[in-house]
């Protein structure tokens, strides 16, 4: 029996790094009849089925600390969220969605805004004073630009990060910066509809420096928010939480309700647009529910 973590999945097929090296295993059945699927980044105990191939079986999943939904990945320690300045442009709606699966994991948070090289100028100081003051990290990057590179490796030195965002903000190609060869493949924009080619298909964890990880995965377009609880949401909003147990009602959700301090900070110590997306937010997840 070997102990090992889940470095890659493919079509049910899962690299295990262990030891003894890395063995490429399919998990017992019994994963399949409790509906459990291993995650990169899963601790796991293994058997050696065939020396020579290196092949194996996931015989046990240990527990996970975290998990994160989209993408999955468990046991991570910092969560980098990756938008660009333009190519394409920020979603900001979809950024404040990744931040939220985050925050329901009680997961730290660092925002990258890449592709900075395509802009004169910054332009983008209101957007990183309106992160920084809610509490989020912010860093302004390029690829191209090694002070970049130097910037984050300080930021995720000895941790687990994911990389989340949409397509063709350059997830890879920040892997890549960390890497003597480029290791993940990275595609140029699709002209049609100015979305990223998917050129990563996979979750995989990959070591940048000795005790320092980065899990690459597939961009995306959308992510629902189905799995958050329509109570919680308010507690994933960083800059509601000095005012949540000062409302006048104690099940305040800071929509019509009388006397609420959420609302009367609005424009002044809230974002009026976060909380325009807190309200569509809310409501998209209770219709869902219904």
């Amino acid at each position: 029996m070997l102990n090992g973590r889940i470095i890659k999945g493919v079509g049910g097929l899962y690299s295990v790094d262990t030891n003894d090296g890395i063995y490429f295993c399919k998990p017992r059945g019994i994963f399949r009849n409790k509906e459990v699927t291993p995650l990169v980044g899963d601790y796991v105990h293994m058997f050696v089925t065939d020396e020579r191939d290196r092949e194996g079986v996931i015989d046990e999943i240990l527990a996970r600390k975290n998990e994160f939904i989209r993408p999955r990945a468990c046991n991570i320690d910092l969560v980098i969220l990756v938008f660009a300045v333009k190519e394409p442009a920020i979603n900001f709606d979809l950024l404040d969605r990744f931040i939220i699966l985050a925050e329901a994991q009680n997961l730290e948070v660092l925002i990258c805004i890449n592709k900075m090289d395509l802009v004169i100028g910054s332009g983008f100081e209101e957007f990183r004073a309106l992160y920084e003051a809610i509490g989020y990290k912010v860093k302004l990057i390029s690829t191209f630009d090694n002070c970049s590179k130097n910037e984050l490796i300080h930021d995720i030195r000895g941790q687990v990060s994911i990389l989340a965002g949409p397509s063709g903000v350059g997830k890879s190609s920040i892997v890549n910066l960390f890497q003597d060869n480029d290791v993940m493949e990275t595609g140029e924009l699709s002209q049609k509809n100015k979305r990223g080619k998917h050129t990563t298909r996979h979750a995989e964890l990959i070591e940048v420096e000795k005790g320092t990880f980065i899990v690459d995965s597939p961009g995306f377009t959308s992510v629902n928010l189905n799995n958050i609880n329509p109570q919680e949401l308010q507690f994933y909003f960083k800059e509601f939480g000095p005012y949540l147990n000062s409302c006048k009602f104690n099940d305040c959700m800071h929509i019509n309700e009388p006397g609420c301090l959420v609302k009367s900070n609005i424009n002044v110590n809230i974002n009026e647009q976060r909380y325009n997306r807190y309200k569509y937010f809310l409501d998209e997840i209770l219709k869902w529910r219904k």
